[in-house]
């Protein structure tokens, strides 16, 4: 999963798949099992994903779409609160937006 693609553009759904598949691959499936997972979910808070997850995560988006997305510089762009209530829609948002 952590190839570059940049030929086609996802949509809305198709982000929130492949999201949870990094999700899955960073935090574990037996973890992931237990939780319902939606584009709501909260990193930290529905989620309980802490920041070495969330780097890990974060590599992960950037190996799939490269250059495309700086989702590292995204991030760094937030204060903390906005941090802490970030959720993945926010993110499926943004990437569909930069591809």
């Amino acid at each position: 999963m952590d190839t570059i693609n940049t030929t086609e553009k996802l949509n809305h759904e198709e982000l929130f798949t492949l999201l949870k598949g990094f999700i899955t691959e960073v935090i574990g499936e037996e973890f992931v099992e237990e939780m319902d997972i939606t584009p709501e979910s909260s990193f930290t808070k529905d989620l309980e994903m802490d920041s070495i997850e969330i780097v890990s995560f974060s590599e992960k988006i950037k190996a799939h779409f490269g250059e495309q997305i700086d989702f590292t510089g995204w991030l760094s762009s937030m204060d903390l609160d906005q941090l802490i209530d970030l959720d993945l829609s926010m993110i499926i948002n943004y990437i569909y937006e930069c591809q």
